[in-house]
């Protein structure tokens, strides 16, 4: 007891009386000055008092000392005690995740014992010593489920030095060294109401029946009658099952509105309404199709109605037969497997015929780009769209970045020919420079900004038309004042062979116009193999009107010795997985346009007997380029959304960044595992 020394304001407070002689003593001197006799006097008395204070201090400090003790042991007791007592589960850990003291209450959540030791993991098996080193701030928490309860779990994480000596914890950034402190709050109760909250909000669905006026067009009056019942009848029977409201807004068209709840039923069947609607007969021979688009977590009821319209757009804009589910910034995507449906009208064409030539007319300079390393289809259809600005007399630019030896010979028809513009072809530091707000951007073969020739041109003015052919993705333009998408079509060069036929009636296309977009369609379509329609045709046929020599044509798509022999070693080293995909790697070392070489053999590989879809990977400019092919039991876009690109059910491709050849080779692999292990992709034969 005697080592014992007081601190801070005890101290302070028990050495004021011996402070106080120094203050007497020195009142004392300047007494003596006025008075010797009452100076003799306060001596006398300070010393009395100095005598006294001293021995009270002596004999009084022992007592005090142990009353002080007394005190802080009763403190502890009591502090102690109300832990152990207290009313929510607490518990001491060291830096490792062991326990080191649990209360009464933490005891009998776990059922372990007072001096249980082992790692908190053992019965929280979420928390390990892993995720509590991340963890870099003094104070954090997660959500536990234990017992069927749900739990916060508060951490404090405490210095034992510093909360010895100092009485402090830990402040953020500090070393991680210590302990934790562990609170558990049970919010069952406002997780329950929580849930039930969330269970209860609203989904907007709209529902469109793809090709309703093509079906019914084909059946007399009274069998139309009979399939409009039919199908009203599925749709309702359906959505009955959610308990949800639906009104019918047009003959193909439906509005519901039902609870979150009922979502996850109508996910697990994979929303069975899409084959269900294809069985659908009444006198009619083509399948009906449907899309719906359903708008979740809005934060109202008119955002969930927005996220539907989204939604819709979506499904539609990748060929519909399929379920599209919006959620703020997520999208889903079920029934992508269905085939898009080519529609024989051409009224939508025309309207955009004639809104794509409005805007035209607005406008002083008009811009047309397509994707990076662009291909035939592109540069074909960006030479349409450059017809369409002439014929106006308007100044146009095609924006070109690279030209490879594929599309060299196409260029050079207008390089050498005095018709057309020094300044036809530009680069994209160019176009950077000229647009300006009252310029028109069209952008043609893509709907992903990142997949642009110049993506920094879409922010240079609000003008903007995208025409394309590719299903649209989580990724696409946004604000475009002009859109059309249509995945049905076979190329972009169809499409702007269309709306060409509807621009003006005094539109003439060159020869070299009319061979490039021809070639184009060729390209995107292996020479009339690969997702042609009546349309396509129909579109080559315009084309060969305008002048279309294809002996000509033939010559500008011819290869050189070095990619076609590069193309032949790609199909013999193909690795031929599960017996019935290939996967091959293309070498662009040697090679000036290794990602359309490695296209091209992705489509030979489909000539072998029992492959059903082929994968081709080129590593180019620090991208894992991949095309993807398949004739038609494997749809390849759903793979290839899954390695963040897109395409078409037959055509698609991804561009990976950051990953090796290998790294993707084997994601590949996994996704096919993956699909195949839960159905969506069926083989008669799966050997390894």
């Amino acid at each position: 007891m005697d080592a014992l020394e007081y601190q801070g304001g005890v101290k302070k407070y028990l050495q004021l009386p011996l402070y106080m002689i120094i203050v007497f003593a020195i009142g004392t001197i300047f007494i003596y000055f006025y008075n010797t006799t009452i100076g003799v006097i306060a001596t006398v008395i300070v010393i009395v008092y100095g005598i006294v204070t001293l021995a009270l201090y002596r004999k009084n400090v022992k007592t005090l000392a142990e009353e002080v003790v007394t005190i802080a042991t009763s403190y502890a007791t009591m502090q102690k005690e109300f832990l152990e007592k207290f009313q929510l589960p607490y518990a001491l850990l060291d830096a490792g995740g062991h326990f080191l003291w649990q209360n009464e209450n933490f005891q009998e959540l776990s059922g372990k014992e007072k001096h249980y030791s082992k790692s908190i993991t053992t019965i929280f098996p979420e928390i390990t010593r892993e995720w509590l080193e991340k963890k870099n701030d003094r104070d954090f928490d997660c959500i536990i489920k234990y017992n069927g309860k749900v739990y916060d779990a508060l951490f404090t994480r405490v210095n034992l030095y510093e909360a010895l000596n100092k009485d402090e914890v830990l402040s953020q950034g500090e070393s991680q060294s210590g302990l934790f402190t562990l609170l558990l709050i049970d919010i069952s109760s406002s997780e329950e109401l929580r849930a039930e909250n969330e269970e209860q909000k609203i989904c907007v669905a709209l529902l469109d029946i793809d090709n309703y006026d093509e079906t019914v067009e084909s059946i007399d009056n009274v069998k139309r009658s009979l399939l409009t019942a039919i199908i009203d009848r599925k749709i309702n029977r359906y959505f009955q099952e959610a308990d949800a409201i639906i009104r019918k807004t047009d003959d193909d068209k439906y509005f519901i509105i039902f609870q979150y709840k009922y979502l996850s039923k109508l996910e697990e069947n994979k929303f069975s309404i899409l084959e269900d609607m294809k069985a659908t007969k009444a006198g009619n021979d083509k399948e009906l199709t449907v899309s719906i688009g359903i708008g979740i977590h809005g934060n109202s009821y008119q955002k969930n109605a927005e996220y539907a319209r989204t939604a819709i757009d979506l499904a539609m804009g990748r060929g519909g037969s399929q379920v599209v589910i919006k959620d703020n910034a997520n999208i889903s995507y079920y029934g992508v497997r269905g085939k898009e449906i080519e529609k024989n009208t051409r009224v939508k064409a025309r309207v955009k015929a004639e809104a794509l030539r409005e805007l035209m007319e607005t406008k002083d300079k008009i811009f047309v780009m397509g994707h990076k390393i662009s291909d035939a289809d592109a540069i074909g259809a960006a030479i349409g769209v450059f017809c369409a600005a002439k014929h106006l007399d308007k100044e146009c630019h095609i924006v070109l970045n690279t030209i490879t030896s594929s599309l060299k010979p196409i260029i050079e028809l207008f390089d050498d020919d005095e018709k057309y513009p020094y300044d036809m072809f530009v680069q994209g530091d160019t176009a950077l420079e000229e647009i300006d707000a009252n310029s028109l951007l069209v952008v043609v073969d893509t709907n992903r900004p990142s997949y642009t020739e110049c993506p920094e041109l879409l922010e240079k003015t609000k003008s903007i038309v995208v025409i394309d052919h590719h299903r649209q993705g989580n990724e696409r333009i946004e604000n475009a004042t002009l859109s059309y998408i249509e995945s049905y079509s076979s190329s972009s060069c169809e499409m702007i062979a269309e709306v060409l036929q509807y621009f003006s009636e005094n539109i003439h296309l060159t020869q070299e116009e009319a061979e490039s977009m021809y070639a184009g369609i060729l390209i995107d379509t292996n020479n009339f193999l690969t997702k042609t329609g009546v349309r396509t045709f129909e579109a080559a046929a315009y084309l060969k009107r305008c002048g279309v020599n294809v002996t000509h044509v033939r010559k500008l798509l011819r290869e050189d010795m070095t990619a076609y022999k590069a193309r032949a070693d790609i199909i013999r080293n193909a690795e031929v997985y599960r017996n019935a995909f290939a996967i091959a790697v293309c070498d662009g070392d040697n090679i000036d346009s290794p990602t359309i070489v490695g296209a091209q053999a992705s489509n030979e590989l489909l000539n072998i007997v029992g492959i059903k879809a082929s994968f081709v990977l080129t590593n180019y400019r620090g991208k894992v380029y991949v095309s993807s092919r398949s004739i038609d039991e494997i749809d390849v876009q759903g793979i290839m959304e899954r390695l963040g690109g897109g395409g078409h059910q037959n055509v698609a491709g991804a561009q990976i960044e950051d990953a090796s050849i290998e790294e993707v080779r084997r994601h590949i692999k996994e996704i096919l595992d993956d699909m195949i292990d839960h159905g969506e992709i069926k083989l008669s034969i799966m050997k390894n």
